[in-house]
């Protein structure tokens, strides 16, 4: 009987198969990151900056959606042809976002683009719970977070660079920020079907279509409000409308996942098990600070401190290098000891200050300062990622690692989609009186009424519009850089000072608003009970139960 039979694997075995999960996981962690930095300049050009949620919002809801079926038909039908179907997808709706003409057009590419990334992440670690040990995880946490490490650098960087050039082969420049995907896609695919060969056992069950078509009834709704209820009112019948639908989706779901039992799409006897129910609310609010706050410190960097896409990049290394260094000493201490409750403490406790730090960073603090808070960010971040994931796959039945760890993932897209819909929007509420504020405080000082003065006689169109503006009072001004922001670099530096102090006030209320959200997960994780870790892969474990299962139903029919 051979390793692959056994679910035992040697660690050449495991390494040739790691190197084709690598590649869709740097596809899936490179574009989050490139997107991020560019995704204000891809606004500005399509002149859409008001609608900036709907970007990632769309990508998120089909990922999320799309996750736990990805994790369902592979426990069911095997990893490999998921998470090839994932790539493709993938890459075709990279293809799609390359050639959008307006904002709500890349939205809904972005949309097909989230329906394949809903597979890649979470594939990824079930195939790394099938072949290795919990115990013995961790040694192998470093060659991903090699990849995740690599992506995060290189993506801020290279969107940064992309999105700052105004055309590359007679193209603009941030389309190749989705055309970039389609060449590494195509090689992830190649390398995919070469050497990603794991065992397939095949079980008799029900797809839970019924579930995935409820949860999306339950699911979009909520996030259109989410978006849109500083629109509409809060109280419009449009939101309540939203609400309504929402509400009954998600009751109704989770009717019909009762109802399928064991074959749902997310069977509803997790939650009776106290590990995982904490865990998973732990990752919904992770989700939504970790999306929340990656998502608004580009925007901070490029529109505050005048940073271009590039530039900013390069500042949010800080970031990245602690989650690096945090995520590999963490790793390592788990695989030694085989502890790890600790871990999800210091990273909330650590991400609840540095969200709480991030709300006295105003326009004026020094770039150093918001570097140090950021790494502080990074290092609670990469302290509680991979615990979280391991103790679910941890605590779950071996038979069902592909649904444990897609819900696992798919709670923390949920809290990472409506944590960028809320906080966005949060955002973009306060944007304008906090803009209009900073512009009445303006107005009294000297130097800012010379600058009006001199703008009104400007050769410059932009700064005589606003200035002419400025001295009628218009009190359209202050919410003009909800559709482009753009022209806040273009303006004289005295000018422009209120539109940044706006932006960084709007964006303190914000980061409060997250380091509550981060305190109340700080709380959760100290309720989580610390389960010992396997030394069994999945594979094996699974091999282990249905082993014992045919015994007992022999030993049985021997009795009978």
């Amino acid at each position: 009987m051979t390793k692959t039979e056994t679910g035992e694997y040697s660690h050449r075995e495991i390494m040739t198969i790691l190197s084709g999960l690598m590649m869709g996981m740097f596809l899936a962690a490179l574009d989050q990151t490139i997107v991020a930095t560019s995704v204000r300049t891809i606004a500005d050009d399509l002149n859409g900056f008001s609608v900036l949620a709907w970007v990632t919002t769309a990508y998120l809801i089909t990922s999320t959606v799309s996750t736990p079926l990805y994790g369902k038909l592979s426990d069911l039908y095997g990893r490999k042809p998921f998470f090839m179907t994932a790539i493709s997808i993938f890459v075709i709706g990279s293809m799609l976002c390359g050639i959008s003409t307006s904002m709500y057009e890349l939205a809904a590419f972005r949309a097909v683009q989230g329906l394949g990334a809903g597979g890649l992440m979470s594939m990824a670690l079930a195939i790394v719970g099938d072949i290795v040990p919990p115990r013995e995880r961790a040694k192998y946490q470093g060659y991903f977070l090699a990849v995740f490490g690599t992506s995060s650098v290189l993506g801020p960087v290279v969107g940064g660079l992309l999105a700052g050039q105004s055309s590359i082969l007679g193209i603009t420049g941030w389309r190749w920020v989705f055309y970039i995907n389609v060449p590494l896609g195509i090689l992830a695919l190649a390398v995919v079907w070469r050497v990603l060969n794991l065992p397939v056992n095949r079980r008799d069950a029900r797809v839970d279509w019924w579930g995935a078509v409820l949860l999306s009834v339950g699911l979009v709704p909520l996030l259109i409000i989410a978006e849109q209820g500083r629109v509409w009112g809060w109280g419009s019948t449009r939101a309540l409308a939203c609400f309504g639908i929402g509400i009954v989706g998600v009751i109704a779901f989770v009717l019909a996942e009762i109802k399928m039992g064991d074959d749902a799409l997310i069977p509803m006897r997790f939650f009776r098990n106290r590990l995982f129910a904490l865990c998973i609310a732990v990752s919904v609010i992770a989700g939504a600070a970790m999306f929340g706050g990656i998502s608004l410190l580009p925007q901070y960097l490029q529109v505050v401190k005048g940073s271009s896409p590039t530039l900013a990049g390069y500042q949010t290394l800080p970031l990245v290098g602690a989650l690096m260094v945090s995520s590999i000493v963490s790793g390592r201490m788990i695989s030694k000891t085989g502890r790890y409750k600790i871990f999800p403490i210091v990273g909330t406790a650590l991400m609840a200050i540095a969200m709480f730090t991030f709300h006295y960073v105003h326009a004026d603090t020094p770039l150093w300062q918001t570097m140090v808070v950021m790494g502080v960010f990074g290092a609670g971040l990469g302290s509680m990622m991979q615990p979280l994931t391991l103790a679910i796959q941890n605590a779950m039945p071996p038979k069902d690692m592909g649904v444990s760890t897609s819900a696992a993932t798919f709670f923390r897209q949920i809290g990472a989609t409506l944590g960028v819909a809320v906080f966005l929007s949060m955002l973009f509420t306060q944007l304008t009186p906090k803009t209009t504020d900073a512009l009445t405080a303006a107005a009294e000082k000297p130097e800012f009424q010379a600058a009006v003065k001199a703008a009104s006689t400007s050769g410059d169109p932009l700064e005589t519009g606003f200035a002419n503006a400025l001295i009628a009072r218009d009190p359209s001004i202050a919410g003009s850089a909800l559709v482009d922001s753009s022209f806040i670099q273009k303006l004289d530096s005295a000018l422009a000072e209120p539109f940044r102090i706006g932006f960084s006030d709007a964006m303190d209320y914000v980061f409060l608003a997250v380091s509550i959200l981060m305190v109340v997960g700080f709380v959760l994780v100290l309720f989580v009970k610390e389960v010992p870790l396997r030394t069994m892969s999945g594979l094996a474990a699974a091999k282990q139960e249905r082993d014992a299962e045919a015994a007992s139903a022999a030993e049985k029919k021997d009795l009978e």
